[in-house]
C-alpha cells in the first residue's frame, strides 16, 4: 500500500488529466473519428478475440498503418504483445475505439503510434497533441496504473513536406510526456535520418511511406527498452 502522502498529488494529476477531457472535447467534436468506416475493422478484431482471446495485463499497440504492418511476434518474440493498429487511423479513431479494443485487455503497457495520419489530413501539431491529450485521459481514467509509450511521428521520404509540423507536434507531446512518470516518448526521428538530413531511404517501402523490415527492425531497437518488467 502506498503511503497516505502520495493521494493528494495523485489527486491532482488525475484533476489535471479530467481538466484536458473536459477542455479537449470541441477538439474532438471539431473532427468526430469517421466511425462507419472503421467499424468491420473493429469487428473482425472483436470476433478474432472471442474465438482466440488474447492475454491481458500484457503489452498492446495501437494506432494507424504503421502499427498495424509490425509483426509483433516476429519483433518483440520475448514479450506477450497484442497489435490492435488499424490502417489510416488518426489518434481520436484509438480513443473512439479504446472502450472495444483497447481497454477489455488491461494492458500495463500501451504502445501508440499514431499522429502521422493526423498531420497528413492538414491537423495543426497543437490539434494533435490535444488528441494525445484526450487519449491519455481516456485509457488513465480507466487504467490509472498503465504506461503509455509514444512512439514520435516518423519524417518519410512521401511527407517530407510535413516534417516541420510533425516534429513539432513530436515536441508538444513529448512536453506532456515528461510531466507524467507514466508516459513515455520514443524519438524515432533521428536515428531515421540519414546524413544527408534526410529520411533513410532503406528503411521504407517503394511507397516511400511504410517501413520495410529494416525499418522496423531499427524500430523494435528503440522500443524494446521501454517494454521490461517494473
Amino acid at each position: 500500500m502506498r503511503p497516505m502522502g502520495h493521494i493528494p498529488a495523485r489527486l491532482a494529476a488525475l484533476a489535471g488529466w479530467l481538466l484536458v477531457a473536459a477542455t479537449g472535447l470541441a477538439a474532438e467534436r471539431a473532427a468526430p473519428p469517421a466511425a462507419n468506416r472503421w467499424e468491420r475493422t473493429i469487428r473482425a478484431m472483436e470476433q478474432r478475440d472471442a474465438k482466440r482471446p488474447p492475454p491481458k495485463r500484457e503489452i498492446l499497440l495501437c494506432g494507424s498503418s504503421s502499427a498495424r504492418g509490425w509483426n509483433v511476434r516476429k519483433h518483440f518474440p520475448d514479450h506477450k504483445v497484442v497489435n490492435r493498429g488499424f490502417g489510416g487511423s488518426q489518434i481520436h479513431d484509438s480513443t473512439h475505439f479504446a472502450d472495444r479494443i483497447i481497454l477489455p485487455l488491461e494492458p500495463r503497457i500501451l504502445l501508440l503510434y499514431a499522429g502521422d495520419n493526423d498531420i497528413a489530413s492538414g491537423k495543426a501539431p497543437e490539434l494533435v497533441c490535444d488528441h494525445f491529450k484526450l487519449f491519455v485521459a481516456k485509457i488513465h481514467a480507466a487504467l490509472p496504473t498503465c504506461r503509455i509509450v509514444f512512439i514520435a511521428i516518423k519524417p518519410s521520404i512521401r511527407r517530407w513536406k510535413l516534417v516541420g509540423k510533425m516534429r513539432e507536434a513530436n515536441r508538444l507531446i513529448k512536453a506532456v510526456a515528461a510531466t507524467d512518470e507514466r508516459l513515455d516518448y520514443v524519438d524515432i526521428d533521428t536515428p531515421m535520418i540519414g546524413p544527408d538530413g534526410k529520411p533513410r531511404k532503406e528503411l521504407f517501402k517503394p511507397d516511400g511511406l511504410h517501413l520495410n523490415a529494416e525499418g522496423y527492425a531499427l524500430w523494435t531497437r528503440l522500443v524494446l527498452p521501454y517494454l521490461k518488467r517494473e
